[in-house]
Parts: C-alpha cells; sequence; structure tokens
C-alpha cells in the first residue's frame, strides 16, 4: 500500500468538478456538516415531480399550499412505484454471479457515523481493484467491527475524507463488510484507485499482505465471490480486461488517458504503490479463475 519511497496512499483526492467522482471536503467540518444535512423525502420528490407530465405539474401549481403537498406525495409515489414497476434489468446476466452475504455498514459503524455529502454513483461497474488495508494482520474476526472503526475514523478524521475509501473490505475469516456509504447493490463511486475510481469497485483485505504472508483461502474466496457477483451485473469476464479512462494524472496514466487494465486488478495496476502486497497479488490469479467459475464460465 505504500509507494516506493512515499508514504501510505489508500484513496483518491478529489477529481476534477465534472468527473462525478465522490468529494473530499476539506472546509470547517461544521460547514460540511450543515452542508450534509438532507430533507427528508426531498430528492425522492424532486425526481418524482421532474418524471411528472407538464400537465400535472401546472395543476399542482394551482392548489392551495397544503392540497398541493398532499398531490404532489399522492403523485411521487404513484410515480415512483410506475416507474419500479416498468424498470428493466440494467445489465446482462447470461454469467450472473449470486450476490454474497454483506455485513452492512450500520452494523459495524453504527453511532460512529460522521455527517457526510450524499453518495455518487456510475452508471455501471466494469472492473475490481484489489487493496491491502495495510493494518496488524493477528486480529480476531470478532474484534473487526472495531478495526473497520478505527479504519474509518483514522480517513475521514486525521486525512479528513468525507468516508471511508473502500467500497468493502473482507476479512481473514471471509467476512464481507460494506465500506463506502450508497448501497451494497449499488454501483457506488469510491475512493480507492487514484484516477480509476469510476465503473470500479475498491475491495480492500484487511491487513497487511507483503511478501512471504500467508493469504488466508477464506479471504481470497470471498473476494473472488464479491468480483464474481459485482462484475456479473455487466457480464463481465474476471480473467478478461477493461477499458478504463484516467481521471487524475497522478496515477499511472495521464487525465483522458484510455487504460486497459485487469477486470479484476491490483492496486498497483492504476498507481504508483505496492498495495495490495505481493502476496496477495500472487493471488490474483486464482481470484480471477475462481470469480469466473462463480459465474458459470467454461475454460
Amino acid at each position: 500500500m505504500v509507494p516506493p519511497g512515499g508514504t501510505a496512499h489508500i484513496a483518491d483526492g478529489a477529481d476534477p468538478p465534472d468527473s462525478g467522482t465522490m468529494r473530499v471536503f476539506r472546509g470547517p467540518r461544521e460547514a460540511r456538516e450543515r452542508r450534509a444535512l438532507p430533507v427528508p423525502g426531498a430528492a425522492r420528490v424532486r425526481g418524482a415531480v421532474a418524471r411528472m407530465p407538464g400537465a400535472v405539474r401546472v395543476l399542482l401549481g394551482c392548489l392551495p399550499g397544503l392540497a398541493a403537498v398532499a398531490a404532489l406525495a399522492l403523485c411521487a409515489s404513484g410515480v415512483e412505484r410506475a416507474a419500479t414497476t416498468h424498470a428493466r434489468p440494467a445489465a446482462a446476466d447470461r454469467h450472473a454471479a449470486p450476490r454474497p452475504p454483506v455485513v452492512p455498514r450500520s452494523v459495524w459503524l453504527g453511532d460512529a457515523a460522521r455527517a457526510q455529502p450524499p453518495p455518487r454513483y456510475d452508471d455501471k461497474i466494469l472492473a475490481v481493484f484489489v487493496h491491502h488495508t495495510d493494518t496488524p494482520n493477528g486480529y480476531d474476526c470478532a474484534d473487526v467491527p472495531a478495526i473497520l472503526r478505527g479504519v474509518y475514523t483514522g480517513q475521514t478524521g486525521a486525512r479528513d475524507w468525507d468516508d471511508i475509501g473502500y467500497n468493502f473490505v473482507v476479512d481473514r475469516c471471509g467476512t464481507i463488510y460494506e465500506g463506502r456509504a450508497g448501497g451494497i447493490d449499488r454501483p457506488v463511486t469510491g475512493a480507492h484507485t487514484q484516477g480509476f475510481n469510476h465503473r470500479t469497485t475498491g475491495i480492500a483485505a484487511l491487513g497487511t499482505f507483503t511478501a512471504g504472508v500467508p493469504v488466508p483461502d477464506a479471504l481470497t474466496d470471498a473476494i473472488a465471490a464479491l468480483a464474481a457477483w459485482k462484475l456479473g451485473r455487466t457480464d463481465t469476464d474476471p480473467r478478461g480486461k477493461a477499458s478504463l479512462v484516467s481521471s487524475n494524472g497522478l496515477s499511472r496514466y495521464a487525465v483522458g488517458a484510455t487504460a486497459t487494465l485487469p477486470a479484476v486488478a491490483g492496486h498497483d495496476d492504476g498507481y504508483q504503490t505496492n498495495c495490495p502486497g505481493a502476496a496477495l497479488t500472487a493471488r490474483l490469479p486464482d481470484i480471477r479463475d475462481r470469480a469466473a467459475r462463480l459465474q458459470d464460465r467454461a475454460g
């Protein structure tokens, strides 16, 4: 995880404003907290109103205040139900893999959660980046929630990031934890691989896996299951390649350059770093093959 001759780099800095990457706030925390407080249901109602026919919006504007609010709520509910009913699957399922069990962030984070801006999303996931957290290995798996709270606090406190950078974290017992907020099933824009946070998922192995360190099979099996599921939703072969556009010139590629990278890549494929460690890097071919089998791919 530590670049040669440098300091630990876990997650991305802010990309250009038009890139769609989740921003990293570095102003006074009080101001961020005021900005982060949402109006309950506001985004849902705004989206529903935008989908209403123009004639309906005009009619609502003619109603008295309370009547308009009530009518708006009913219309919004109806529009959302209709959108849900007629929604079509966004990804091919020819090589879909089952979703593995994932511990929600609410379970391990609890009251330690800080105010933060809404999550951002990409349209799909085309690649997975594998990391290690560069933390001690000799932990009891029952203590993982507390360890994750420490990682979260370090990134959102001392580093002043808006959230934990990884989309998922996997412990040595094979338990998968939801990381960055936004929804386990959704293509959340992470902050894990500088320049390549878009259309990717960041999976961090909890521990340090430099050369000679044993890598538990339960850990690699869980990474493979998660990769198979995420990539299967776009019918992406875990053994194949993905074309990704660099959004940050501090990566291995210039801003705007298209890079052809492994669909299951190590952090060091996109950024100058030793992450995910030589031992875990050596297991990536096995992870790709297992993920492909979980997608029921031949060969």
